[in-house]
């Protein structure tokens, strides 16, 4: 199964017998705070329109848990991520398609967390709300609660330990700008640079100008160019796993499988302990 949807498939589901549950993860990780402007507010733009039927999901709040030494955008509480599932009418057997504004991290983030949780059915809409052309409604829907129990999957999550082993076993793919990764800068974190060992593959060099991912074929060779091909083990990490989690997307819709250092950079580098390479070249 196809992990993203294109709008026109969207709406031809929507239009079905069993449309699918819908996600807004509306999201955006920003410089307005320091610029003395207001954050972006997710809900305030939910409020003001979304696609027929979806339901606003807060990624801080329901898709992490609190930062802290564990990174910025820990795993959320099972049980708070499942009862947001379940409020929004999520079920193991009906479909689920998440999306955001048009970069794709946020619905990414609700993508990988499902998938870990055991859903079987859960796809992101290719160029979000921007490629969304039918009508938005400002209505609050309510849906029959949901019944799905999400269940922690025995493979697809990497810890810091298990992602430094990658980098010198496997491919460790850091999604972060490639000025992060170099440790020119460093605007969020403690200090820049990156995991020695891991290979820089900014996210945003998966996707077209249109903010959709790139053909399947050209996804392929991209990461078989950076070492992600041949059977080789491969892990993601960004910022804070939420473009980490962008990556692993682009990564499936490549027909690779990577697991998620959710922890990431934030965590990484808020050890003092822990070794950091700085440059272009992996160590």
């Amino acid at each position: 199964m196809n992990a993203i949807i294109s709008a026109d498939e969207l709406a031809s589901d929507l239009a079905g017998q069993h449309p699918p549950v819908l996600l807004d993860v509306r999201w955006q990780l920003s410089a307005a705070k320091a610029a003395g402007e207001p954050p972006f507010d997710g809900r305030a733009a939910y409020a003001s329109g979304h696609i027929p039927g979806a339901v606003y999901i807060d990624l801080d709040a329901e898709l992490a848990g609190t930062a802290g030494d564990r990174g910025r955008h820990p795993l959320p509480d099972l049980e708070v991520f499942g009862a947001a599932m379940r409020r929004a009418g999520v079920t193991a057997g009906r479909p689920v398609v998440a999306y955001d504004g048009g970069q794709g991290w946020a619905a990414a983030r609700a993508w990988w967390l499902l998938r870990w949780t055991g859903h079987p059915d859960v796809r992101v809409l290719d160029g979000g709300l921007a490629a969304w052309e039918g009508a938005l409604q400002t209505s609050v829907p309510t849906p029959a609660e949901g019944d799905f129990e999400p269940v922690p999957g025995a493979t697809g999550l990497l810890d810091a330990d298990a992602a430094a082993a990658l980098a010198r076993t496997g491919v460790l793919l850091d999604a972060r700008a490639g000025e992060r990764y170099r440790g020119e800068v460093e605007p969020i974190d403690r200090v820049g640079g990156h995991i020695p060992g891991a290979v820089s593959a900014p996210t945003h060099e998966n996707v077209g100008s249109d903010g959709r991912f790139l053909p399947a074929e050209q996804l392929a060779g991209r990461f078989k160019a950076l070492g992600a091909a041949g059977g080789s083990q491969v892990g993601v990490y960004c910022g804070s796993g939420v473009s980490g989690a962008h990556e692993v997307l682009a990564l499936a819709v490549a027909g690779i499988e990577a697991d998620l250092y959710v922890g990431s950079w934030s965590e990484w580098s808020s050890d003092p302990t822990r070794p950091v390479a700085v440059g272009p070249d992996p160590r």
